[in-house]
């Protein structure tokens, strides 16, 4: 880890001497060409430098006595602000709009139609919402254009588009990313205290944006929503991402303010990442860090061996230069999986917080972006021959399994990328495209275990049976 990194970038903040003009956000990603443009707009700019700014927040921090400062979830540490607070009010005042939209009682095992209801209550009622929790300051800030919309029609986009889809019945990275949005949006508008760095950023994480997921997750099991955009197994997880971003950071290696943002290591007293396949770990890690309180959401819902409905996270989970590299890994896969991928951002709408306009710095993105929902071919992997005809699963025809001692397939292991050897990179000169491949680690390896091989079950093995 180097000393004298290059200053922390934070998102930049509307300078309200100069004059703004609010729009009305919209959609504009219309087809998989527009997700290239979009990874060339201002608005991902932006996106990228609060994920990160808020990623090297919780990094566990090098004292001046020479002891480390961790955050776990709801640690003693951390103290929330008014705004912070004002947003708990608000993520209560929702929950407690759930006794209003009772599950409707009918067999049914996807999706319930009272998740509607629970919708439109919030919709009816969002006005009112943000401005119980949110200052009029914020709120009523007026437009360049006295024509123009305030400040609160672009942040109450972002605030609906958080919850689900009450079309769909689904929930996904999609929605998460508007959440984000919201709390980003929030913080342009001097929403949050511009404090000591990372101070605040911690407090948005364990403050606000757990208790977010921790919502989500009870609206997801009382209404059953599906996962919107599933990939399926190509999927790191059916419905949250960033979890295992902020949570891979809390294990760590601390950092001090002026320190890079370390590549590999993990906290000495950190568990090992296998321990995710593990039902006790988890239970215990589950309280006080985001990464393992996701996994035991999984656990709340999923049944069977851990390697086979979680194969993504299982096969990360074998990563040997720990939680660093994971953290690395995760914010390069968040750019694959989740930002160039168009069926999850085809409903972000853009405005003026989050504009469509093409940031000068930005590189052109590669002809051969990865902006459709399935995994696309590389040719440097993928032999150009047709599947037989006894599959057409996209990955049948790769070439035999992962390296031997190799500890993981995960894709981004060994990778190089612009988030290599820095800190907190400038988000501005991030490629465009897909950072990591977007296909399972696992497709490469012939089929798992089958009867009368020596392979461990369940979550004996924390090493998938296939990694051999």
């Amino acid at each position: 880890m180097a000393a004298d990194g290059p200053p922390v970038r934070v998102l930049p903040t509307i300078d309200a001497a100069a004059g703004h003009t609010f729009i009305k956000p919209a959609k504009r990603i219309h087809e998989h060409g527009d997700v290239s443009e979009f990874l060339c707009s201002k608005a991902y700019v932006d996106i990228m430098t609060f994920l990160l700014q808020l990623n090297r927040a919780m990094f566990p921090a090098k004292l001046s006595d020479g002891s480390i400062q961790t955050w776990p979830l709801n640690s003693d540490a951390v103290e929330y602000s008014a705004p912070v607070r004002q947003l708990q009010q608000l993520l209560s005042k929702l929950e407690a709009i759930l006794e209003e939209a009772p599950p409707d009682k009918g067999p049914r095992r996807f999706g319930n139609i009272s998740f509607r209801r629970w919708y439109e209550l919030v919709e009816s009622r969002v006005t009112e919402l943000l401005e119980e929790c949110l200052s009029a300051e914020i709120l009523q800030r007026k437009s360049s254009n006295p024509d123009g919309p305030t400040a609160e029609a672009e942040l109450k986009a972002y605030f609906l588009g958080s919850w689900g889809s009450p079309q769909r019945l689904d929930y996904g990275t999609g929605h998460e990313l508007s959440f984000l949005a919201f709390l980003a949006g929030i913080w342009k508008l001097h929403g949050f205290p511009q404090s000591t760095s990372g101070v605040e950023e911690r407090a948005i994480v364990l403050g606000v944006i757990q208790p977010y997921l921790e919502l989500v997750r009870t609206i997801i099991k009382t209404y059953t929503l599906e996962p919107a955009g599933s990939h399926g197994v190509w999927g790191l997880d059916d419905h949250s991402f960033i979890p295992y971003i902020f949570g891979s950071a809390q294990f760590a290696p601390a950092l001090s303010e002026t320190d890079r943002v370390p590549e590999e290591g993990s906290l000495p007293d950190a568990p090992d990442p296998t321990g995710v396949a593990k039902a006790t770990v988890v239970e215990r890690e589950r309280r006080g860090n985001l990464y393992f309180s996701a996994i035991g959401f999984i656990y709340d819902v999923k049944k069977g061996p851990f390697w086979e409905h979680s194969p993504m996270l299982y096969d990360i989970s074998g990563i040997k230069t720990g939680w660093a590299k994971i953290n690395k890994g995760m914010i390069k896969m968040y750019n694959a999986e989740v930002l160039s991928k168009f069926p999850v951002v085809q409903h972000f709408p853009f405005g003026s917080l989050f504009s469509w306009d093409r940031d000068p710095n930005a590189v052109p993105p590669p002809s051969t972006a990865h902006t459709t929902y399935a995994p696309q071919s590389r040719s440097s992997e993928i032999p150009s021959e047709v599947p037989g005809p006894g599959t057409k699963a996209p990955w049948a025809t790769f070439p035999p399994g992962p390296p031997s001692g190799s500890g993981t397939a995960a894709p981004w292991a060994t990778a190089r990328g612009p988030i290599s050897g820095a800190g907190l990179p400038d988000t501005s000169r991030l490629p465009p495209g897909p950072m990591a491949p977007t296909r399972a680690p696992w497709a490469r390896a012939p089929p798992g275990p089958t009867a009368g091989d020596n392979s461990p079950k369940g979550d004996v093995m924390t090493r998938a049976p296939w990694a051999k």
